[in-house]
C-alpha cells in the first residue's frame, strides 16, 4: 500500500453548529498509517465516549463494511445509531454507503469493490450528537510525476475493444516443395562425355550440366538444367553409360513447405486455408503462409500431415530445419481487451495500472478469452481507463517497496 500519513481536516466549528455537538463530541484527526484496532479488527474511530469499530468483511461475503458502536467501551443498540461512510476514489469517483442495524452490528447496504483505496469520510449521530472522521485508506497506488514517467519509460493506452485472434501452435519441419524438384536424365541412351556441375553447386535455368554422346546416332547433345536452383544429386561421371538413369536432381529453394504435425485434439480446428506464421527453431524472422493441404490418412503416432508452402526467396529457411506454428483457428470481437504486456499480479489479482493524472493504482481484472498480445477483460476495468502498458513492473516495484498491504 502506498499509504501518505494524511492528517485530516476537519470542520469543528461547522460540524458542531450543524450538529449542535460541542467540539469535544467531534471525531479525533485518524492517521493512516498507525491507527487503533477494535476487537473485529476494524477500524477505531473514536469521538469523546462514543466509538465506531468499521471494518471491511470479505470473509464468506462479497465485501462490504460492517461497523461496531460502543459508549464508554459499552455496546451501543445499532438502531440508534445513523451511520454512513463516503469513499472518494481515484478520479474523484463517489461510493456512499448507507447502515442499517443487522443483529449486533451496523451493515453497509452497497458492495465495497476492489481496490480497497479511497479518502473515507465517516458520518455518525448518536444520542443527537454529529460525530465526522476523514482518513486515506489507500492501497496498490503510487505517485509519478511526468517526467519520471518518461525517464522510466511508461507507455500507456486506452482500454477499449480489440479483435482476439486465437491459434493453435504446431511443430513441424521444413522440407522442399516437390513442385519445385526435377530429378534430370538424358533423353537419349549413350556415353557421358562431359559433365559440368557439382553436388551443392547453384545452378540458373538453361545452365549446361553435362554432354552425351548418343548410342545410336553418335552425334553429342547437352543436357541443361530445367530450373533454377541447387544440384542436390549427381550420379553422372565422364564415361559412363546414361543407361536410363537419373543422372542429377535439381532443386530450387525459393520455396518450401513447412510440414506439421495435427493431433487428433486440434484436427477439428485446422482447416485447409488457415492462416499461418513460421518460425524456425534455429531462430530468424516469421513467415506467414495458408494451410494448402492435409493428409487423409495419420502417421504412426496419429498425427496428420498439414502443408504450408512458404516464400524462402530470402534463403531463410533451410530444409530439414525444425520450426514452430501459429494457427490462427478463430477471432473475436470483444468490446473491452488490454494488452497481455500490461497485466502484473497484485495480492490474488491479476491487475493493469490505471492512470489518473499522474497517479497510477491498480484496477482488479476479471479476464476472459487471450491470445497474442490481447487480454479480453470481462469486469474491473471502464472502457476508455488509461492504463499503462510498458515497464509497468516499475510501478509494481514502486508499490511494493512502500510496503502495500490490504488495511481494512
Amino acid at each position: 500500500m502506498n499509504k501518505k500519513l494524511i492528517l485530516p481536516t476537519i470542520l469543528l466549528p461547522l460540524l458542531a453548529a450543524c450538529s449542535g455537538a460541542p467540539p469535544e463530541d467531534m471525531g479525533a484527526a485518524v492517521e493512516t498509517e498507525d491507527y487503533e484496532r477494535g476487537p473485529n479488527n476494524g477500524r477505531m474511530l473514536r469521538g469523546g465516549d462514543f466509538a465506531i469499530e468499521l471494518a471491511i468483511v470479505e470473509a464468506g461475503v462479497p465485501p462490504e463494511f460492517r461497523a461496531w458502536a460502543t459508549v464508554g467501551g459499552q455496546a451501543v443498540d445499532p438502531r440508534d445509531v445513523n451511520l454512513n461512510v463516503t469513499l472518494t476514489r481515484l478520479g474523484n469517483r463517489i461510493d456512499e454507503h448507507e447502515f442499517r442495524a443487522q443483529g449486533d452490528f451496523l451493515r453497509g447496504s452497497s458492495l465495497v469493490y476492489d481496490p480497497h483505496s479511497f479518502a473515507d469520510s465517516v458520518d455518525a449521530v448518536h444520542d443527537r450528537r454529529s460525530y465526522r472522521w476523514d482518513y486515506d485508506s489507500f492501497e496498490g497506488r503510487t505517485r509519478i510525476g511526468p517526467e519520471m514517467a518518461e525517464a522510466f519509460g511508461l507507455g500507456t493506452e486506452t482500454a477499449g475493444p480489440a479483435v482476439i485472434e486465437e491459434s493453435v501452435t504446431l511443430y513441424g519441419r521444413i522440407v522442399p516443395n516437390t513442385d519445385r524438384v526435377r530429378a534430370v536424365s538424358a533423353r537419349f541412351n549413350g556415353a557421358i562425355r562431359s559433365v559440368h556441375v557439382m553436388p551443392g553447386e547453384s545452378v540458373t535455368e538453361g545452365q549446361l550440366l553435362a554432354t552425351v554422346e548418343s548410342n545410336e546416332s553418335l552425334q553429342s547433345y547437352p543436357i541443361n538444367a530445367p530450373i533454377a536452383g541447387v544440384v542436390t544429386e549427381r550420379v553422372a561421371n565422364p564415361g559412363e553409360q546414361t543407361a536410363g538413369r537419373q543422372l542429377f536432381t535439381i532443386v530450387d529453394t525459393s520455396s518450401v513447405w513447412a510440414e506439421l504435425a495435427v493431433f487428433p485434439g486440434d484436427r477439428d480446428r485446422i482447416l485447409p486455408g488457415s492462416q499461418v506464421i513460421v518460425t524456425p527453431a534455429s531462430g530468424g524472422a516469421p513467415l506467414e503462409g495458408a494451410i494448402s493441404y492435409l493428409d487423409v490418412f495419420s502417421a504412426a503416432n496419429q498425427s496428420v500431415n498439414a502443408r504450408v508452402v512458404l516464400d524462402n526467396s530470402a534463403g531463410s529457411l533451410t530444409p530439414g530445419t525444425f520450426v514452430t506454428a501459429e494457427v490462427r483457428v478463430a477471432e473475436h470481437e470483444v468490446p473491452l481487451a488490454v494488452r497481455r504486456s500490461a497485466l502484473q499480479t497484485f495480492r490474488d489479482f491479476t491487475v493493469v495500472y490505471a492512470q489518473i493524472g499522474d497517479e497510477y493504482e491498480v484496477r482488479m481484472l476479471e479476464l476472459g478469452r487471450a491470445a497474442g498480445d490481447w487480454v479480453e477483460v470481462l469486469g474491473g476495468l471502464d472502457p476508455g481507463t488509461r492504463y499503462v502498458t510498458e515497464n509497468s513492473y516499475v510501478l509494481k516495484a514502486d508499490i511494493e517497496k512502500s510496503g502495500a498491504t490490504h488495511d481494512h
